[in-house]
């Protein structure tokens, strides 16, 4: 099971923070900073809306506590193993590897405790997989009789604690009321290893607290906005937390998100059936039809697709009964089973799952043998209860009630194995109702998908056609506005067992099933049609962090587009990139259809990395100066506490002593494996060579030296990570200048203007802008800009923008998107990319020897010019200069 694109974005957005950290020390620096690079300051408009992602609150003091934005079925227990491994590694490696994951309910602690512990499932296979086998899963009854949990067994292999909030979550006040925070003889042996000034007032060193508080472990929040409370917030200080990380479908307002994910992202990847296709019928004989039939119509599609993939579905229906009110005769749980098997459907098919009745236990739902398809419910299965076979929720509420499905809309949102469906109807979820308040039941299930991380876009509703009533029965409504009683005198509330119009005995084809039932055939017409329509929009989705801000922030964004007078010509317009020439040997080695494989392959800065030996480079890293950096790092940022300072110290001291008893040859094996491990991805480098690279250069290390790369491994890391990428631009600028001068690489028109963009926090409006309003441009920019604009012979100009959105001059450096484009009168096309002085550095020179072979290569009409503020730079201009250049263009 790997991670899908969406989640590994997900974790490269928190490899990235966490990059952010390291260089920080600070998570609110580290936070800030992050989310200015992406989207611009934070700023509070005058009319009191916000552009910018708000300010990093610091919930638990003393740790990092970030938050992930995950939607029903994304896979967020998933996503938390590749997490672990992440936060881990940016860790210090000589510390215990514990983590406390948490859960809100008791049946999500069972669920997740037993995958995570089960060696063949995914969750499991993961862990194993990113810690070398070397994990353990325990619940709370195994910590506090100390099975197979000692000091050896945490230093060496990673801890995994599985909790619910309740066994965590108690008033100071009343600590002896629960064991963990007992004295414990069975956790005697963690007495000595408990710091003293870590020990919670009025109890004891050997009590499960105090050892897992020891341990300073990385807490998993899964649910996390089921952990707000004041005493929630009192049980993640308890655990003396390094690093704190929610995963919910609804983050609150004081959450610190540093990644977003979109159901559309879901539906691309078929992890959720959606739309859901939502009908409001008359009465709830209706309803119960429909949904007898429409069940009936899956399973046969469901049965026709098995014979073609070999996967088995077994569509299931939850009817959500209404609660039994006193003093109303409701139609509850108990009642609509009964009437279920009055219609000849097999009992065994039938279950109840209400607070108090769990007819479902023990039953596994997604074997072939097993009968369910039916389940009754009123709020019961919440969240924690996954069956992908679940499609079809129909509401038995009083036909005067808005139909709530707060608590269950979700569970019906899984895809079946995560994959689509040839069957359309198969890759979509269904609500049937009969309200007369259906405007605020669509309320409730917009509510219902929020809670899920889902949005009002991601449903589609149909009414029932109005009602043919006699003219009796119209003047009886309209004059008099009360139900009319049936001829046996039935309450309207009651049902109807008669108006059901269902045999499962007759055998009935799905083209049938559509001509008996004129309600099933307008949901399923429904449901072919947006079904398509929302899975095109789903296929062309892309989408990052910084476009899902915009929505998340309020209101939708605006989207600007070209202006009107340039509209054709912007259309006309293909900016040429760099391309590069694939023999169809090569491609046959990676395209699976001969007849996609293709000679011109837009450039990529690691295809020109073929070749590079990083065992032949040069080793030599100046690493003089770490000890003054990290101690001035340490002091003037790092806000931690005493305690947990004391605890790292100790913990690198075991380390430095334990590496330093072995040879010399181990030494610097145990130290490379150290650092490598926090390198992180260094793709196209293998793990194999960059290992061998990093044991060079730390060949003949002393003593002292052990000492000091434990101690600030960090300043290391980056040293050696820096070199390591110098090392790679030289040999890309090197392979791209002669593969150039080869005509193995050449320029093709490649980029198109977008037809319309959205800005978190669009510029002020400049004359000639290409469109309604550009992006953000800081006051240099624009004061070079307005000057450039107001010439004569400039037709338009247009705010480049970065991060795959704007037109990227793609070469031997990571992508370079240029700040302006203009257009002259004359058909000249000028990349523009302004500097601070500052800036007069290494890497401005490569974007400069880059943007000029861009243009010899592109032709006349081509230009790319770098911009100072004054700095008078060889082979660029400054703020004054560049005016009288582009008048003559």
């Amino acid at each position: 099971m790997e991670l899908k694109p969406y989640q590994q974005q997900v974790i490269q957005h928190l490899e990235t923070f966490l990059e952010y950290l390291n260089q920080f020390r600070s998570p609110a620096k580290a936070f800030n900073q992050y989310w200015e690079d992406q989207v611009g300051n934070y700023q509070v408009m005058l009319d009191g809306s916000t552009v910018g992602m708000r300010p990093y609150k610091d919930n638990i003091p003393g740790a990092t506590h970030i938050a992930m934005k995950v939607p029903t079925a994304g896979g967020k227990t998933f996503l938390a193993c590749q997490a672990v491994h992440a936060i881990s590694k940016s860790f210090d490696a000589s510390k215990p590897k514990a983590v406390v994951w948490l859960v809100p309910w008791s049946n999500l602690l069972q669920q997740t405790a037993g995958n995570l512990s089960n060696p063949i499932h995914p969750y499991r296979e993961k862990l194993n997989s990113l810690f070398g086998n070397r994990v353990e899963v325990y619940e709370k009854s195994q910590l506090l009789q100390g099975a197979g949990f000692n000091p050896s067994s945490v230093q060496e292999q990673l801890n995994i604690f599985v909790f619910n909030f309740s066994s965590l979550r108690i008033n100071s006040r009343k600590q002896d009321d629960r064991k963990i925070y007992q004295q414990n003889g069975a956790l005697g042996p963690f007495r000595n290893l408990v710091d003293p000034e870590l020990v919670l007032p009025d109890t004891d060193e050997t009590a499960l607290i105090n050892v897992i508080r020891s341990l300073n472990p990385i807490v998993i929040v899964d649910e996390s906005h089921n952990a707000e409370s004041d005493l929630s917030v009192e049980m993640l200080k308890n655990l003396n937390p390094s690093f704190i990380l929610d995963l919910t479908a609804t983050p609150k307002k004081n959450s610190n998100i540093i990644s977003f994910v979109n159901a559309m992202a879901l539906k691309k990847e078929s992890m959720v059936k959606l739309p859901v296709i939502v009908y409001n019928h008359h009465k709830k004989e209706e309803v119960i039809t429909s949904a007898l039939h429409l069940q009936r119509q899956l399973e046969l599609q469901a049965m026709e697709e098995e014979k073609i993939t070999g996967k088995y579905i077994r569509p299931i229906v939850l009817f959500q009964a209404q609660s039994n009110i006193r003093g109303k005769n409701n139609t509850t749980f108990q009642r609509i089973k009964e009437q279920l098997v009055q219609l000849k459907i097999p009992e065994e098919q039938i279950k109840i799952k209400v607070s108090g009745l769990d007819e479902l236990k023990g039953i596994d739902l997604m074997t072939k043998d097993c009968p369910v398809r039916y389940i009754i419910t009123v709020n019961a299965l919440k969240e924690g209860w996954d069956c992908p076979f679940a499609y079809i929720l129909a509401s038995l509420a009083d036909k005067s009630s808005a139909v709530d499905v707060e608590q269950i809309l979700g569970r019906v949102l899984r895809q079946p194995y995560v994959s689509r469906h040839q069957k359309q109807m198969l890759n979509l979820s269904f609500v049937l109702s009969a309200s007369a308040k259906f405007q605020a039941t669509l309320d409730n299930i917009v509510k219902a998908l929020q809670n899920s991380g889902f949005s009002r876009d991601d449903y589609v509703a149909e009414e029932a056609p109005e009602e043919k009533l006699t003219d009796d029965e119209i003047l009886q409504q309209e004059l008099f506005d009360e139900p009319k009683e049936n001829n046996e005198g039935k309450n309207q509330e009651e049902i109807d067992i008669k108006a059901i119009d269902f045999d499962p005995g007759v055998e009935l084809t799905t083209d049938e099933i559509g001509n008996t039932n004129s309600a099933v055939k307008e949901i399923t017409k429904k449901a072919e049609t947006e079904g398509s329509s929302f899975e095109k929009k789903a296929n062309e989705y892309s989408e990052d962090n910084a476009d899902y801000l915009q929505r998340e922030m309020g209101k939708q964004p605006k989207p600007y587009k070209i202006e009107t007078q340039f509209q054709s010509l912007a259309e006309s317009i293909q900016i040429p990139q760099f391309y590069r020439k694939v023999p169809k040997e090569e491609l046959h080695d990676t395209i699976l259809f001969e007849e996609l494989a293709q000679e011109d392959q837009l450039l990529t800065r690691n295809s020109l990395l073929d070749g590079f030996k990083l065992s032949t480079k040069s080793t030599d890293i100046d690493f003089d100066d770490t000890s003054t950096e990290v101690y001035q790092v340490d002091y003037n940022e790092q806000k931690q506490t005493a305690t947990k300072d004391k605890v790292s110290s100790r913990a690198k001291k075991v380390l430095v002593e334990t590496i330093l008893s072995k040879p010399k040859d181990k030494q610097i094996r145990e130290i490379t494996k150290l650092i490598v491990g926090k390198l992180g991805d260094m793709t196209p480098i293998s793990h194999e060579d960059i290992t061998k690279y990093v044991n060079r250069v730390f060949d003949n290390l002393s003593n002292d030296q052990v000492r000091d790369i434990i101690s600030n491994e960090y300043i290391y890391i980056s040293k050696i990570k820096s070199k390591v990428r110098e090392l790679e631009a030289e040999y890309a600028k090197e392979q791209f200048l002669k593969l150039l001068d080869t005509n193995h690489i050449f320029v093709k028109p490649g980029f198109k203007f977008r037809k319309e963009l959205t800005h978190v926090s669009p510029s002020s409006p400049i004359s000639k802008s290409l469109y309604e309003r550009e992006g953000f441009i800081n006051n240099y920019e624009q004061e070079v800009i307005m000057n450039i604009a107001a010439l004569d012979n400039v037709l338009f100009w247009h705010r480049n923008l970065e991060k795959g959105k704007g037109f990227a001059l793609n070469g031997f450096d990571s992508k370079h998107y240029p700040d302006f484009i203009v257009y002259t009168q004359n058909g000249n096309l000028i990349l523009i990319e302004t500097k601070g002085d500052h800036l007069d550095n290494e890497e401005s020179r490569a974007k400069n020897t880059l943007g000029k072979r861009w243009a010899e290569k592109a032709g006349d009409k081509y230009k790319y010019f770098m911009v100072f503020q004054t700095k008078e730079v060889p082979d660029t201009y400054t703020a004054k200069t560049i005016i009288d250049v582009i008048r003559m263009l």
